[in-house]
């Protein structure tokens, strides 16, 4: 028994290895023609595999290039397009990203926080910032506990949201005792009941 692993490494294995002997027996045909003929019908039977691809933008364009691909650009026939020798998979890797590098003034509460902490200070005076910094004090006694749980001190939140804002944003650290308590019990990402959909409530109100 032979195994696939002994077997010659397809260059495009998602077609599978029968097509691949099909563009094998096409290159062994001496008659130009029938080698027209096969490739044809060897392209038909690559489209029909992907039936979901056929809207696709030069769908058929890539199936004309995987076709050369596995023939290893000795097939002799008319493309019907312009087919470009390439490496399997493309001519050259791709370019490495940049990693974003932000500076964050406590990594333990990530950049995201940080921004919704600016965020916060923006907004103006009233009951829905009231709301919110409680909600944002809360993930940052979270944050704080996931980094180090001796570290989850009311006052720690309070003075690091302090020192974030410049003192614009003062937490009322009664009330905050009082939801953190909440707050520990809910799952994460999620606010208390009692202060779930705040701004909705605010709106009713007016």
């Amino acid at each position: 028994m032979i195994y696939n692993t002994q077997r010659k490494k397809l260059p495009m294995p998602e077609y599978g290895r029968g097509i691949q002997e099909m563009v094998d027996y096409a290159l062994t045909l001496e008659n130009r023609e029938e080698r027209q003929r096969c490739a044809r019908t060897i392209v038909s039977i690559m489209g029909n595999m992907f039936p979901h691809l056929r809207d696709v933008p030069d769908f058929k364009h890539k199936l004309w290039d995987h076709l050369a691909i596995m023939a290893d650009y000795k097939l002799d026939i008319d493309y019907p397009y312009e087919v470009t020798p390439r490496k399997v998979g493309g001519d050259s890797k791709p370019s490495p990203m940049a990693y974003p590098m932000k500076k964050i003034r406590y990594r333990h509460y990530g950049a995201l926080l940080e921004a919704l902490i600016r965020k916060l200070a923006e907004m103006p005076e009233g009951a829905e910032r009231e709301e919110l910094t409680l909600l944002v004090a809360g993930q940052m006694k979270r944050s704080l506990g996931n980094w180090n749980k001796d570290a989850m001190d009311d006052d720690k939140v309070a003075l690091d949201l302090d020192h974030y804002t410049h003192g614009t944003v003062h937490l009322d650290r009664e009330r905050f005792h009082l939801f953190s308590d909440q707050y520990d019990k809910v799952q994460p990402g999620r606010a208390p009941v009692a202060y779930r959909n705040v701004g909705r409530k605010n709106k009713r109100k007016n």
